[in-house]
């Protein structure tokens, strides 16, 4: 059987961290326009995790604060996606 909470736990770890990390490294000024689409790229893919594993949570049964905790979880990917994306964008003006 599947331990969805564990998968929780340790993907809203590397959320949190990944929240510290990726606003650093979209501050720096060295970093390149394929950095960021790789960065952007790889949010983009936890999102998706994320999304899929709030669905399997809530197909399984999972009381409404882990299905909230895994909301949360997808939304930071979103948002840091989307600061990637801002980035990328501002790069290329």
């Amino acid at each position: 059987m599947t331990d969805w909470i564990g998968i929780l736990k340790e993907q809203t770890a590397t959320g949190e961290q990944m929240g510290r990390d990726v606003p650093k490294m979209l501050a720096n000024p060295e970093i390149s326009e394929a950095q960021v689409k790789t960065l952007f790229s790889a949010l983009e893919q936890q999102a998706d995790f994320a999304e899929k594993l709030r669905l399997a949570l809530e197909k399984f049964g999972h009381d409404f604060p882990v299905i909230k905790a895994a909301e949360r979880l997808e939304e930071r990917y979103a948002d840091l996606a989307a600061s990637a994306a801002e980035k990328l964008k501002a790069m290329r003006k």
